[in-house]
């Protein structure tokens, strides 16, 4: 893990992985209304199936400065939901969960949507099928 974040106190130095901001920006994304999902593209979909567990930062991608941070998200949205509605809202949100927990200025947050997730229409009940 790089450690890029470094903030110097009297009692000593605090560093946060870049990896920390990638699942803080999962999860906030996650629990957004709309968000079926986080897409790590093919290669991060195959990584993740290799690797053990799934990893709350797929998905997600930042580059983080000394005391900026830049996020990329790729999500898998509900059918039927407004999209620029959903990605606001997970801009706002990333945003929020970023800065409140780690004291970065998130200075870009990009919403990339990779797929639309169809829920399977329900299954006809027995008595739906009988001849009146």
């Amino acid at each position: 893990m790089e450690d890029k974040l470094t903030v110097d106190h009297s009692f000593g130095a605090i560093r946060i992985a870049d990896e920390v901001v990638e699942i803080i920006a999962g999860l906030a994304a996650s629990q957004v209304e709309g968000v079926a999902g986080m897409s790590g593209g093919l290669v991060g979909d195959i990584a993740s199936m290799l690797s053990r567990g799934k990893s709350m930062a797929k998905g997600v991608k930042v580059e983080v400065g000394e005391q900026e941070a830049a996020v990329n998200l790729y999500l898998v949205v509900d059918y039927g939901v407004s999209i620029p509605d959903v990605a606001v809202h997970v801009q706002e949100a990333v945003k929020e969960g970023i800065e409140s927990m780690t004291g970065l200025k998130v200075v870009e947050t990009n919403v990339h949507i990779q797929g639309v997730h169809f829920r399977p229409a329900p299954e006809p009940k027995e008595d739906d099928n009988r001849v009146k």
